[in-house]
């Protein structure tokens, strides 16, 4: 991914493995001359960005033939114009020399993918039909709708390929009222418009596209990359984002060094792109495309969020449209009452650990959050859920907008919104299925390491965990509400006279610049430093592998707040998911606890006493 140019035409398959060696060379595919590849099931598994089929495309690589494929591998390589079939058929006749029409190659292919091959892509087809869409004519759609639906519609745009009302997996294109975007994707975005279009390029509503960088400002202290021979194309990645912010003039958040930030005056607002989103741009009803898989973070706001891929985003900075799919919406009921010590991230690791969640019935699908316990929760908790309905496998998640999302924009951001009556599903609207769960029920999560699924209570875990590493930040868990989380629990502690063990290394990042001065003006900065915390600027670090507070050795074990914990993602060693007051918990306790449990155990007791919970719940209203 430091590579977003030409140069990806070195690197198709480098890392496939057989019989414990790498038998394709760095330039290989390339210099072979290679025009077909034949793959197996489920091709492109893992590859959900476009550098790798980018990088087939670019070493001449013109057709794929499979017997399946991952779902987002293959728009994004009809969104490049690579040729992908599952018809095997077509391997004779390509050893006879024979040719082989456009049309056969999209046989079976739904109308929008075969409309988006012939043009040769995305970025084509998005000239020809794109550039001059007009919305669709209000009423399209005359049942109940859901509030998704009812969003999705009102940006809707019509285009002579795709239907005014698509039903569940049509395809279709949308207005976008805010697009942004990374530095891991907007200098290979830049290279496919300038080696597209030319320059200059004319981008569309310039004021509604926002770029980051946040995923790569503290790559130098990374343990995984610290040294590494990849950083100098990693800042040559960060100055082509620059670059093209400079050239059109456009609305850009950078994170401040640790330099930057001590001599910061306030005025400066940064931090993880879709936690930005929140704070400063998204409002209900409107609708959010980024290039990131957390994107729907936002939808916390009641608006409706999703991540795309990079053409995805080329292709709306030149036609502000942004292809969707549409999907089915699935009803999150959260019912009884919320005990104390269970956050929203406990909610997230139990939906999670679900038979059928974990069998797919959540992939691609709205998660529409809904019931009493979610309205009594606050907006950051609310994002909390929203953002890991990416975990959940879902395309975004959503709240219907309240009084507490009004009070959470005119607090947080000094915005009056008025809600509008139509802000809300329709009685009746269709669900593909109601999910229903008993709050009342819940106890502090953890997740075993290798998947955010292998949820377990953390009073039911038989082992004791010793911990090494405890994480408090990223988008999920770098909020205001989740900092109150850390405070109380480290102040409790100190109060009572615990301590950070010496084997357990203590690590704190704020998500955006706004929680750190939060934070500042209360106070907490200087519980965080008794306790012996590595306080981090604002960004991603940790979470995708890029920061302080990853692990360096395979045998570390990270207590977490993040939302991911795959194997290898945030190092070598296992990392086990919490919520916020868990983590720091567990940092005091030097083995997974829960926060009541460490209570119960106070004064301080001899080490070695296994713990699980009881930390008082945010609620809707709190500061």
């Amino acid at each position: 991914m430091s590579h977003y140019d030409d140069s990806l035409a070195r690197f198709p398959y480098i890392g496939f493995t057989t019989e414990g060696a790498r038998p394709v060379a760095p330039g290989a595919v390339q210099a072979a001359g290679f025009r077909v590849v034949v793959g197996g099931r489920r091709y492109g598994k893992g590859s959900s960005r476009e550098h790798s089929p980018a990088a087939e495309k670019l070493a001449g690589v013109r057709l794929v033939i499979a017997e399946s494929f991952e779902r987002i591998y293959r728009q994004n390589a009809d969104n490049i114009g690579l040729f992908t079939s599952t018809d095997f058929g077509l391997l004779d006749r390509i050893e006879r020399g024979e040719a082989i029409t456009v049309d056969e190659l999209v046989a079976g292919r739904d109308t929008l993918a075969a409309a988006i091959l012939r043009a040769g892509g995305l970025l084509r087809f998005g000239q020809a039909h794109l550039r001059g869409a007009q919305p669709v004519a209000a009423g399209a759609v005359a049942r109940p709708l859901t509030l998704f639906e009812k969003i999705v519609q009102r940006h809707m745009l019509h285009t002579p390929v795709t239907p005014d009302a698509p039903a569940a997996g049509e395809g279709c294109f949308v207005r976008a009222d805010w697009r942004f975007i990374h530095e891991y994707y907007t200098g290979m975005a830049a290279h496919m418009l300038h080696a597209t279009f030319g320059q200059p390029l004319p981008l569309h509503g310039r004021d509604t596209i926002v770029v980051f960088e946040d995923h790569t400002s503290y790559m130098e202290e990374s343990p995984a990359h610290a040294g590494s021979p990849l950083l100098p194309n990693m800042h040559a990645m960060c100055e082509a984002q620059r670059r093209f912010v400079a050239d059109h003039a456009l609305r850009h958040h950078r994170t401040l060094t640790e330099e930057e930030a001590r001599a910061d005056d306030g005025s400066n607002a940064a931090g993880i792109s879709h936690a930005m989103m929140a704070e400063h741009y998204a409002l209900p009803g409107q609708l959010v495309a980024g290039t990131d898989s957390h994107t729907p973070h936002s939808g916390a706001l009641g608006c409706v969020a999703f991540g795309v891929g990079t053409t995805d985003m080329a292709n709306a900075f030149v036609t502000g449209a942004v292809r969707l799919t549409m999907p089915r919406v699935l009803r999150v009921e959260l019912e009884g009452a919320l005990p104390a010590g269970v956050a929203a991230k406990d909610i997230v690791l139990h939906l999670l650990q679900l038979p059928a969640m974990r069998a797919g019935s959540g992939v691609g699908k709205v998660f529409e959050f809904g019931g009493t316990v979610l309205r009594a929760l606050s907006t950051d908790e609310r994002a909390t859920l929203t953002n890991m309905t990416a975990e959940l496998g879902g395309l975004t998640g959503i709240v219907e907008p309240d009084a507490e999302t009004v009070r959470f924009l005119k607090e947080r951001r000094g915005v009056e919104f008025a809600l509008e009556p139509w802000m809300r599903s329709d009685q009746g609207a269709p669900y593909s299925e109601v999910v229903r769960v008993d709050c009342s029920s819940l106890s502090p999560m953890v997740a075993r390491p290798g998947d955010p699924g292998n949820g377990v209570p953390l009073a039911q875990l038989q082992e004791k965990v010793r911990v090494d590493i405890a994480y408090g930040g990223s988008c999920t868990a770098g909020k205001r509400e989740d900092f109150d989380q850390y405070h109380a629990v480290l102040a409790w502690g100190l109060a009572q006279g615990w301590r950070v063990p010496p084997h357990v290394q203590l690590f704190l990042q704020y998500g955006t610049t706004a929680v750190r001065d939060y934070c500042v003006a209360r106070g907490y900065d200087r519980t965080f430093a008794a306790a012996g915390a590595r306080i981090l600027q604002p960004s991603c670090g940790a979470c995708a592998n890029c920061g302080p507070g990853s692990s360096s050795e395979a045998g570390q074990v990270t207590v977490s707040a993040i939302n991911r914990n795959f194997p290898g993602r945030s190092g070598p060693g296992q990392v086990w998911l919490a919520s916020p007051a868990t983590v720091m918990a567990s940092a005091l306790a030097g083995e997974l606890c829960a926060w009541g449990d460490l209570q119960a155990r106070s004064p301080q007791p001899a080490q070695g006493v296994s713990c699980s919970s009881n930390v008082p719940s945010p609620t809707a209203g709190s500061p």
